[in-house]
């Protein structure tokens, strides 16, 4: 087939590489190997007919956050729902911490911890979006306020320590230690490592500053947007089309939205480069599940059902211990669950839908089906007397349903302090590859994973810079 450029994989950064490359004018043409576009923004009916579920991504705290979003208008081509409770953090003998859009309402239910809150979640969401563009951008380019950079020093000092280091300095409170695990769990790390407490104050402060909302209708719905986008654009876009070698792509440029194995599998590639792309590290893996439900889950603490997101692993001290076993490679047998009730904000999935993950070795074949339901039960009563049907996914099978998930890895590979600029290579511009006019744009490259599309921008402008140079 001939384009100018041809993007393969579908996820959001392949999608959003696509759209500003057709957007400056270029002939574009997406290939995707599944039936249906999106990666990880694909819904579909895992548990009963008409019961909405999202394959990946659903709270979209980073894409209303993202430069690339942001410059593509994501607000105009889809319906954000905001829960009433941003995240929710159930404990065993006492209320559930609750996280608010508002900074302050979350810290008067922190107590003792309030004004700790106040100064580190809440003065990162102060800083705003220019510091938010800033980390989402780690190689540049910067075109910032002085101050965002002055901003990112300090969220630095603070971002570059262990979770529990930081938790256990910054907070007093259980409570305290403990929301602010939840928040930094979202990383697959080991929470003594370092940057882990990066994680949880830019996902605290993403709360406060745009909220963690859900797209209406599904994820699927903002990448079915983005694939109209493009074809408005004069783009084409093919479903169910495997790209098995480069030399079958027909365009002088090509993006691809792959993680280092399948490009190692695409591309005969320069020696240094290619050991070095086998030296790339994968991080862990996850366990899913999606249940249809009969009903809200019967939490202990009511308030919890406001919530779009819930925590469930209870202190600072069991997360840490639950993640430590994973980078050990090891089954916590109460494992730190992150789960989502998108019934919370969107009553237009067919019903009462949850899902939820927990972190296991990469590869794992052990079935954490009972662990992750007993972490429920263990804040929700009578929780399994809700469920109608249960849909459930290990790596392998997570891996089979998507490539780029290796070993069951959502995130492209561990974002260890060691990688977690150098996605896949060490270099200025990583986007880039050694074959001229190819450049890669998965969560393996800066600034990682979420359904920020960032990679994409930046795969996208460093093709449209070749373009003109060659040009």
């Amino acid at each position: 087939m001939s384009a100018d450029a041809v993007v393969v994989g579908s996820g959001p950064n392949g999608l959003v590489a696509a759209v500003l490359l057709a957007e400056a004018g270029l002939r574009v043409t997406l290939l995707e190997a599944g039936e249906r576009f999106g990666g990880g923004l694909r819904s579909a009916e895992l548990t009963l007919p008409g019961r909405v579920h999202d394959m990946g991504a659903t709270v979209m705290a980073l894409a209303l956050a993202s430069p690339a979003f942001r410059e593509l208008g994501v607000e105009r081509l889809v319906e954000f729902a905001h829960p009433a409770v941003a995240a929710a953090h159930p404990l065993d003998d006492r209320p559930a911490v609750l996280v608010h859009r508002d900074p302050a309402r979350t810290a008067a239910g922190l107590g003792a911890d309030g004004a700790a809150w106040l100064r580190g979640p809440g003065a990162t969401a102060r800083a705003g979006s220019p510091l938010v563009d800033l980390l989402l951008k780690p190689l540049g380019p910067w075109e910032a306020d002085p101050r965002a950079f002055a901003a990112a020093a300090r969220f630095g000092l603070g971002g570059a320590l262990p979770a529990t280091t930081y938790a256990r300095r910054a907070f007093r409170t259980v409570e305290g230690r403990a929301v602010f695990a939840g928040m930094a769990a979202h990383s697959l790390l080991d929470l003594r490592s370092p940057i882990t407490a990066g994680y949880g104050l830019l996902l605290s402060a993403l709360a406060h500053l745009v909220g963690w909302p859900l797209v209406r209708g599904g994820s699927q719905v903002l990448a079915d947007a983005l694939v109209a986008r493009l074809r408005v654009l004069g783009g084409e876009a093919v479903s169910g089309h495997r790209v098995r070698e480069l030399k079958e792509l027909d365009a002088p440029t090509v993006v691809l939205d792959v993680t280092p194995r399948q490009f190692l599998e695409l591309a005969e590639l320069p020696a240094g480069y290619r050991d070095r792309l086998r030296r790339f590290r994968y991080g862990p893996g996850v366990f899913k599940m999606d249940w249809a439900l009969d009903g809200p889950v019967p939490w202990r603490d009511p308030a919890v059902a406001g919530a779009g997101t819930v925590h469930l692993g209870g202190t600072l001290e069991e997360i840490a211990l639950s993640e430590a076993e994973t980078a050990r490679g090891r089954h916590s047998p109460r494992p730190y669950v992150l789960l989502v009730q998108p019934y919370a904000a969107d009553p237009t999935r067919g019903g009462h839908t949850l899902w939820a993950y927990c972190h296991v070795p990469n590869g794992s074949p052990v079935d954490m089906t009972g662990a992750i339901e007993d972490q429920i039960e263990r804040y929700a009563p009578g929780f399994r007397d809700r469920v109608l049907a249960r849909h459930a996914m290990g790596p392998a099978a997570l891996e089979a349903d998507n490539p780029n998930l290796v070993g069951g890895d959502i995130g492209g590979g561990l974002a260890a302090l060691s990688q977690f600029v150098r996605r896949p290579v060490w270099s200025p511009a990583p986007w880039r590859t050694p074959l001229p006019g190819v450049f890669l744009c998965s969560a393996s490259t800066p600034p990682g994973a979420g359904a920020h599309g960032m990679g994409g921008w930046q795969a996208a402008r460093l093709a449209l810079e070749h373009r003109r140079s060659r040009a």
